[in-house]
């Protein structure tokens, strides 16, 4: 007889590892996150002691803000491990890629769909927009941008098809903008047509490229 097949348990990272290993990288970025968390937690729980002293209930406010100071210090935590981890991966290689792919919802990127020897770099995503080709190098990119262009429009005739330029430069999308650009993005698709568009360009495949390691936001942080 035929032994049942067992399945494989799925492997998750623990949560106390990935705020460790969010918090290594945004030290490395901003050396002076230990002190700013340190004094955002004891200033907000000194306030809440310092209500409930005036009210005489001190003990209690003590209790009560220190879970609230917890929360702020988090906020603040999430804030700035956001900006830092943008900020750890944006000038390397496939870094535009990698802020793509870390969109879990409503899109799918092929990486490097053409690849330059200057590290010019083209990536595809797939969503309820449309196509979006995405370039990150020099502004010899705009022409392999151009020929993706050509090439998606040829598989998916009728799709909309956009264009965006990684950077900092005028007319392009800076790193740490380019998730909430992608999210705004107003929807043209079905979810059907989607998927459609999807099985048509799965052919056209893409390269094999080294993608920057390291926590990865799933939400852009919002602008100050």
């Amino acid at each position: 007889m035929f032994k049942r097949k067992v399945k494989e348990k799925k492997i998750k990272t623990p949560r106390f590892q990935t705020i460790r290993d969010a918090y290594k990288v945004t030290k490395q970025v901003k050396p002076w996150i230990p002190l700013a968390l340190a004094g955002i937690f004891l200033s907000t729980w000194a306030i809440g002691i310092g209500i409930g002293a005036s009210l005489g209930h001190p003990f209690y406010f003590a209790f009560v803000s220190f879970p609230l100071a917890a929360l702020f210090t988090l906020l603040f935590f999430t804030r700035q491990a956001g900006t830092a981890a943008y900020s750890s991966i944006e000038g390397q290689i496939g870094a535009g890629a990698s802020v793509l792919m870390a969109i879990r919802k409503g899109w799918t990127t092929t990486p490097a769909v053409a690849v330059a020897r200057n590290q010019d770099m083209v990536h595809r995503s797939v969503g309820r927009a449309g196509i979006v080709i995405t370039g990150e190098g020099s502004q010899s990119v705009r022409q392999m941008m151009s020929d993706e262009k050509k090439k998606a429009e040829r598989f998916a005739p009728g799709v909309p098809v956009i264009e965006i330029l990684v950077g900092n430069e005028e007319g392009r999308i800076p790193i740490r903008k380019l998730q909430r650009y992608m999210r705004r993005l107003p929807k043209k698709l079905s979810a059907h047509q989607m998927r459609e568009v999807r099985a048509r360009l799965k052919a056209v495949g893409g390269m094999s490229m080294p993608i920057p390691k390291g926590p990865m936001p799933t939400r852009a942080p919002k602008s100050r």
